[in-house]
């Protein structure tokens, strides 16, 4: 007999304690199905006569998911005994004594399942929407597997692992559970054996599989086609890169059915002591492809170290029927655990400008404050060393980012490149290069710290850690200390180049540690972060919500060196990627796009027009958004700059009109507590038309609201004109539609009140 639970709100916190399991006769052919509350998606989990635990997935009564392979490779008891060295790493020489090996993939018994209903609707700290509602059916499937099984040999004793699959209206979330137990008690994860398997041959919108770097051009192509053009994918213009040793891909991936009606996003939620998952590309026979579960590696080979009790992960598909529905799902957020900071007063949207795209602009300014080399850590003597004269955080160039910012509602100012040691550092793989905490002569921390307190702004701070996490947690608290004697509340952190200790990964398990480590030791501090090459979001931001933003992505500052820059498709791609596990600093807001406005001999030029920069700020979501652009440049268009002045960082509600992944994206969002919205519309390489149809959102019947239009001019295009814009006012009502041309690569922004 299944049973249903209703929940309240209240229950829903205890659902996992209170669901009692379902027993009946364990039978390896048993099986078990699950279906979303509005009963659109369907699960089927099953075991094989040889106890190998399988799912799939179907849509609308077709199939999406396949049947595809549950579970694990392991090394059982734990220990290293002995080591030796191989060609990219460290490799465990198993003994029978001490790492033996074992399977968590076959031999399982079915020994009971659990059911429950969740609804309820839970508020935000900041995000796309003041209140998210949680609303999923649930699956929890107890399996037991004798120790024989396990090893192949006679073996006492049995060891027992939950997966439990959450069903929501819009996709599937599962996880694999082990519970404490004394045959299980500590383990290495060899692979993780979870397949999605596809016989639709689905356009993708992918990224290489990568251990290190994500900072890359989308690839779109049938899925049949990734592991062909895996060889040759472009990494280049990345600090640090470590491929998949097989074809693969990134999550968060996208997949669409020509012609529209199927739109598939898989990813995972509350990456939490774990390696990040990445996908091998392995074709399946009979025209089906099948992506595999790839946990990055540690410096040893090994793929996950565990201690009972412990979680994975969530493995994450979303389903749905209109690419539209992509964006607005919620489902990693609600797989995530509730708000774990209990005053949150302190966590504030906001935006900031700062010195930072200075050093990007040719000639305009450097990081270092010398061009002497061969700089340390303690040693060198800045006093005595001779000026470049190029250095840009100087005192008196951040006073004037500050008046900037205290004169147009900007709140915080950024400053890279304060801190003594960035003369020599980069591509030198060195341990101790910065301690965030001591600057450069011509930075006077005093004297800004009191003159933007007198202005109202806030400074920002950064931290280069230069990829060494083992030397920024030495200084981690020291740093957080000196923020906060100095009035930053905000920190840009960054791990640029190969991480230290040397060997691990970016995306490996003691690496995804370290930067929730330094979540959580910020919110000690009433910090919030704003992480760049880190792992990429897996919706933690719920949990922790001073973690604000990361970068985890190819960003603007790629437009500023070479002419290939980030293609005009690159922003229309990143909403159904990227930013699908939490908000992207991209840094948009770039008026001047051809960099030979600085040097003529200069090659980078951003592939938008000025009016696509503009609406970036309402489609590409973050609550920390950067005014990334020199103020000379904003003072050249005062009247454009107003929308960026005016727009908001934190929404009540989100709607996005239309979209199809790499071709267009309009986004409409009501500001946090006020009846303001703004609309933002941004196409591809091509010129299309936005159609905005105002009856699609909540406004007020029969009340008219002003709409300022910022458009392409006629003559406009990202390559040949970009600068070119028009600003028009019209009034608007609930039943009112407009269509305006968007020029390549080009936008509309609008601002409704």
């Amino acid at each position: 007999m299944k049973r249903l639970l209703a929940m309240s709100a209240a229950a829903m916190m205890a659902a996992t304690a209170m669901a009692a399991p379902e027993v009946g006769t364990p039978a390896k052919s048993d099986s078990l199905s699950l279906l979303s509350p509005d009963k659109r998606i369907e699960l089927n989990f099953y075991l094989t006569d040889k106890g190998e635990p399988f799912y799939s997935l179907k849509f609308n009564g077709q199939s999406v998911i396949d049947d595809s392979r549950l579970g694990f490779e392991i090394r059982h008891e734990g220990g290293v005994s002995d080591i030796q060295p191989f060609m990219n790493g460290w490799e465990t020489k198993e003994t029978n004594t001490v790492l033996r090996p074992s399977q968590m993939r076959e031999g399982f018994i079915l020994d009971s399942s659990a059911r429950t209903t969740v609804d309820y609707t839970w508020e935000t700290v900041w995000g796309e929407e003041s209140h998210i509602r949680d609303h999923h059916n649930e699956l929890a499937v107890y399996l037991r597997q004798p120790m024989s099984a396990a090893f192949g040999t006679e073996t006492d004793g049995d060891r027992t692992i939950v997966i439990r699959f959450r069903l929501f209206n819009d996709g599937l979330g599962f996880r694999y559970e082990f519970p404490k137990q004394n045959t299980l008690g500590y383990f290495i994860v060899r692979n993780e054996l979870t397949e999605f398997t596809f016989h639709e041959d689905l356009t993708t919108f992918w990224i290489a599989g990568d251990y290190d770097s994500n900072e890359f051009i989308h690839e779109t192509s049938p899925m049949s086609r990734i592991a062909a053009l895996y060889p040759d994918f472009d990494r280049s213009g990345n600090a640090c890169i470590c491929p998949m040793p097989v074809p693969g891909v990134q999550t968060p991936v996208m997949f669409k059915r020509d012609g529209g009606g199927l739109y598939v996003n898989i990813h995972e939620a509350a990456l939490v002591n774990f390696p990040a998952m990445q996908l091998e590309v392995q074709d399946a026979g009979e025209g089906r492809t099948k992506f595999v579960s790839h946990l990055v590696p540690d410096a040893l080979g090994n793929r996950g170290h565990v201690q009972t009790p412990q979680t994975t992960p969530w493995r994450t598909i979303i389903v749905t029927d209109n690419a539209p529905a992509i964006l607005e799902s919620r489902l990693i957020l609600n797989l995530n655990e509730p708000c774990a900071i209990e005053d949150t007063d302190w966590i504030r949207p906001q935006k900031f400008a700062g010195v930072w795209w200075q050093m990007f602009a040719p000639g305009r300014g450097t990081w270092s404050y010398t061009n002497e080399p061969n700089v340390q850590l303690g040693i060198t003597d800045y006093t005595k060393t001779t000026p470049n004269g190029t250095h840009a955080a100087n005192t008196e160039n951040v006073k004037k980012y500050i008046d900037f910012a205290a004169a147009n509602n900007i709140q915080g100012v950024l400053v890279e490149g304060w801190n003594q040691g960035w003369e020599d550092w980069f591509g030198q793989f060195k341990e101790f290069v910065f301690d965030f905490l001591t600057p450069y002569p011509d930075f006077d921390v005093v004297e800004l710290r009191e003159y933007a307190k007198s202005k109202g702004v806030q400074l920002v701070m950064h931290h280069e850690t230069s990829g060494s996490t083992l030397n920024y947690e030495r200084y981690l608290d020291r740093a957080y200390q000196f923020m906060k004697d100095n009035n930053y509340s905000v920190v840009k952190s960054g791990y640029v180049g190969p991480i230290i200790p040397r060997g691990a990964h970016h995306y490996d398990q003691s690496t995804v540690n370290h930067f929730l480590h330094c979540i959580r030791r910020a919110a000690d501090y009433e910090i919030m972060i704003d992480a760049h090459e880190p792992v990429r979001p897996t919706g933690l931001h719920r949990t922790w919500p001073n973690y604000l933003a990361a970068e985890s992505a190819r960003g603007t500052e790629f437009e500023s060196s070479d002419a290939i820059g980030n293609p005009p498709e690159h922003t229309t791609i990143l909403p159904f990627t990227r930013i699908m596990g939490g908000p992207m600093d991209y840094t948009p807001g770039i008026f001047q796009q051809d960099m030979k406005y600085y040097d003529e001999n200069a090659k980078g030029h951003i592939h938008t027009t000025l009016v696509k920069q503009l609406a970036l700020y309402v489609v590409l979501y973050s609550p920390l958004q950067m005014v990334a652009d020199l103020p000379e440049n904003y003072e050249r268009f005062p009247d454009a700059f107003t929308f960026i002045r005016n727009v908001p960082t934190d929404w009540d509600y989100t709607k996005v009109l239309e979209a199809e992944p790499g071709d267009y994206i309009t986004t409409a969002r009501k500001a946090k507590g006020e009846d303001k919205w703004y609309i933002g519309a941004i196409t591809d390489e091509n010129a299309r038309t936005a159609v905005i149809d105002f009856s699609k959102l909540p406004l007020t019947k029969g009340k008219k609201y002003s709409a300022t239009i910022y458009a392409d001019g006629e003559d406009a295009s990202w390559d040949e004109n970009p600068q070119s814009y028009k600003i028009s006012e019209t009034l608007i009502t609930s039943d009112s539609k407009l269509e305006i041309p968007l020029a390549r690569s080009g936008g509309v922004a609008i601002e409704l009140r």
